[in-house]
């Protein structure tokens, strides 16, 4: 697990400084602006899925980073945000016993705010698809619809990873 944490972590990197171009802020997706900065936010937790062969990153900004090392995020405070950055995984080149990243499939977001987002229990959901960040165009319900299954664990299928302090 720990060699696989290593690995995404070092994509993320690669694609903060090889990705999308800085000068070109992508369009809202589902009336959500494209969050800034997002590239350089800590680690909550890596996943890997293996019904659409995908690894993922799950980032967050400062508020759901102190509230995941603090295991006060059930339920997340308002202001958390939670990314989830997607590769299609496969072997690396030299270390073929081990997955990582690959082509990059999306990055996506849930926006904690119980009052703005009263109507989809408390969380503001959007996607960016491939290279070009291209709003996804399926509704938040396509969201809702799949996080349905984790609506007692507040919408959240992520289980924070442990990190030592010192």
């Amino acid at each position: 697990m720990k060699t696989i944490l290593l690995i995404l972590l070092s994509a993320v990197s690669l694609f903060s400084s090889n990705g999308y171009a800085a000068d070109k802020t992508p369009l809202p997706s589902h009336g959500i602006d494209y969050p800034q900065g997002w590239q350089t936010w800590s680690s909550i937790a890596v996943s890997h899925r293996t019904d659409n062969n995908t690894v993922r990153a799950i980032l967050g900004n400062d508020v759901a980073i102190k509230a995941a090392r603090s295991g006060e995020h059930s339920p997340w405070p308002d202001g958390a945000i939670l990314a989830k950055v997607v590769w299609k995984a496969g072997e690396l080149a030299h270390w073929p016993k081990a997955i990582g990243p690959k082509d990059f499939v999306h990055a996506e977001f849930m926006f904690k705010d119980s009052v703005k987002y009263a109507d989809t229990y408390g969380w503001g959901w959007a996607r960016w698809v491939g290279a070009e960040q291209t709003p996804f165009e399926g509704g938040m319900q396509v969201c809702v619809s799949c996080h349905t299954p984790v609506k007692d664990n507040d919408w959240v299928f992520t289980e924070p990873g442990w990190f030592p302090t010192n």
